[in-house]
């Protein structure tokens, strides 16, 4: 399973540009999906493009929340490849895609990736169950990373831990995880690098987690 971070407020790539908002592909099981869109499609395609992410490649996209943020870049996609979207349903306006999958429970999307289901009418998760590991990716964990964590746990013991953390201060609530990369809105980065030096990584535009 790889993970690389297409979209966020900070780069690991002189080539990419950053900018407040947050994207990410995710390879696994024979499946590219993009999760979420960052605030600007431009920006997003250019950044895909020099990493070598192809548009066409991409087999779905599944956004976290209906936030500009997150949402952005989805016209642009749509633009390049029509693809189906995973929605929260709490997004009732019209979304451009092949097919809209509004998401309200947790759900078996295909086997072993999971959604949370939109957790405090605002917000879902990803899960993916990979060789006895549970990655769970967020967007900006506005319901609480304690309340994902414990939704998540429905598919397996989370193990890492991928996205945006919003004020997130409860560092012992990921203490057992074995791997945790904040990005995007997250207020307290350096003190979760500074906590779980054996655990915790940068995020940035460009960062490639391999699991």
């Amino acid at each position: 399973m790889r993970i690389t971070i297409l979209y966020d407020n900070d780069s690991r790539d002189g080539r990419l540009e950053s900018d407040w908002g947050f994207a990410a592909l995710i390879e696994v099981f024979g499946r590219n999906i993009l999760f979420d869109t960052g605030a600007k499609g431009r920006l997003l395609l250019d950044n895909m493009n020099r990493l070598g992410v192809f548009p066409k490649s991409i087999d779905e996209v599944f956004i976290s929340h209906d936030h500009w943020d997150h949402t952005g870049g989805l016209a642009k996609v749509h633009e390049q490849k029509k693809v189906p979207v995973y929605i929260p349903d709490t997004i009732v306006k019209p979304v451009p895609s092949l097919e809209t999958v509004s998401v309200s429970r947790p759900a078996e999307i295909h086997e072993n990736i999971y959604s949370t289901g939109t957790l405090r009418n605002i917000e879902q998760s990803m899960c993916i169950r990979h060789k006895d590991k549970l990655l769970v990716v967020v967007g900006c964990s506005h319901p609480g990373v304690e309340t994902i964590l414990s939704a998540a746990s429905e598919f397996g013991r989370p193990s890492a831990l991928i996205g945006g953390l919003h004020g997130f201060s409860n560092f012992s609530a990921i203490s057992s995880l074995d791997l945790v990369c904040s990005t995007h809105c997250t207020k307290h980065k350096r003190e979760i690098l500074s906590a779980f030096p054996e655990i915790a990584v940068s995020g940035g535009a460009g960062k490639v987690i391999e699991i």
